[in-house]
């Protein structure tokens, strides 16, 4: 038995699956793809959970084949959305796959994945006539069957569909066939939402090939605490995979902050550790909820894969300061991703060089007069970049004036940061 599917659904890797027993018995070396759609300059974490079967996958000693939709991507896939794509022109569509494929190619390293092969479908597209295509292979996959899948079913009773994202489910079909014939390749992975996609690839190649028969595995869809998906459209979209569109300490703290039935839910999803190993953790967590063992685990593991060990401590360091640590190595960047939430204020560097400190957290909003921020700082609730505020007449010094932003705050939690603009 190569994949050992009971073990896959313990970890939360499967939604759905074709015929159990000769799925579980193709043999090592049998290639599997993942299609990817490159209509952003990034991954998001919802594409991990594929990616987490693949690593599975590949350890089980299958063989990956990353697919990037270079042609699906021009045409839109109609699945889980309610309205039409934009179009992406080629120049677009290109750079997103260069930059993705890199992530893939790092993810892949840190999982312990030794090979990888990527193709991209506009190979064997581009010069595909329109004839020959729709003689070839539209004719084996009939309207009714299109219908009936749900990505089209929940647009015609909407905004409608277009014959272009209409047609959508034939060419990802159409890969299938075609990586089936030229590579071998078996198996195709992917989010629950493309099941009627997937399917649709092994209708074509049980219609084109004698004898031919294929499989297909869905993963369950990331979803965020309100049960939505995480999409590059919704809120969860933003927790993108390149560190300048979401930092790694912005990943590692939604992480943190997730309810226990999800840290749990998501733990054996992405930690890609022995399963006793999981098991334990979870145990560990559930003796003392009180400690976050699975949060403070599953935020680690995944900054981890995405970015690496160094990434994981700036995103620990980083957190600290939220309770009260030195701003020591914390730059201007990671200020501004810190505090991004907290009430902010822009003065000029030269105004704020002149404000005694009484008058600067009167001016950043953090006391509403001069007499209660000498209260504050009286009483020692007044804080510059974490230290205990003493003096009201002191100002800024010239290693807090040189920074970009500064941060105040008042007693415990409530943080006010400045931005120090430069005239």
């Amino acid at each position: 038995m190569s994949i050992p599917l009971q073990e896959l659904k313990g970890l939360h890797l499967i939604h759905d699956h074709t015929d159990a027993e000769t799925l579980a018995a193709l043999p090592k070396g049998t290639p599997f793809y993942l299609g990817v759609d490159p209509t952003a300059p990034s991954l998001h974490l919802g594409n991990l959970v594929p990616f987490m079967l693949l690593v599975r996958l590949a350890r089980a000693g299958l063989r990956p084949v990353v697919l990037f939709g270079g042609a699906t991507a021009a045409i839109g896939d109609p699945s889980g959305r309610n309205s039409e794509r934009p179009l992406l022109e080629q120049d677009e569509i290109a750079k997103n796959i260069e930059k993705m494929e890199a992530q893939v190619r790092e993810i892949a390293a840190r999982c312990g994945v030794g090979e990888c092969e990527f193709v991209n479908n506009s190979t064997w597209t581009e010069n595909l006539s329109t004839l020959t295509f729709l003689r070839d292979i539209g004719k084996h996959l009939t309207v009714n069957y299109m219908l009936a899948k749900d990505s089209v079913k929940n647009r015609i009773g909407g905004e409608g569909i277009s014959f272009t994202e209409f047609s959508y489910q034939v060419l990802q079909a159409f890969d299938f066939f075609y990586l089936y014939v030229t590579k071998g390749v078996a198996l195709q992975i992917g989010g629950a939402d493309q099941w009627g996609n997937i399917t649709g690839g092994l209708e074509l190649i049980r219609k084109k090939v004698l004898g031919g028969h294929a499989h297909a595995i869905s993963v369950p869809l990331l979803v965020d605490a309100e049960g939505k998906k995480f999409g590059k459209s919704t809120g969860g979209g933003s927790l993108w995979l390149d560190r300048a569109m979401a930092s790694p300490f912005k990943i590692h703290q939604y992480l943190i902050n997730t309810r226990d039935e999800d840290a749990l839910r998501y733990l054996p999803t992405f930690c890609i550790w022995p399963t006793d190993v999981i098991t334990n953790t979870i145990e560990r967590h559930q003796a003392a909820p009180q400690d976050r063992i699975a949060q403070h685990a599953l935020a680690d593991e995944v900054v981890r894969i995405i970015h690496g060990d160094e990434a994981v401590s700036e995103a620990r360091r980083c957190a600290s300061v939220l309770f009260g640590e030195s701003f020591d190595g914390i730059s201007d960047d990671m200020l501004r991703e810190i505090f991004a939430d907290v009430p902010s204020q822009i003065i000029p560097r030269e105004e704020a060089a002149a404000l005694s400190i009484v008058d600067l957290l009167v001016k950043a909003g953090v006391t509403p007069s001069k007499g209660e921020a000498r209260r504050l700082i009286q009483g020692g609730g007044a804080y510059l970049q974490n230290n205990r505020i003493d003096d009201p007449a002191a100002q800024l010094s010239q290693r807090e004036l040189d920074r970009s932003f500064i941060v105040l705050r008042s007693g415990k939690k409530r943080y006010y940061l400045v931005e120090l603009a430069s005239s």
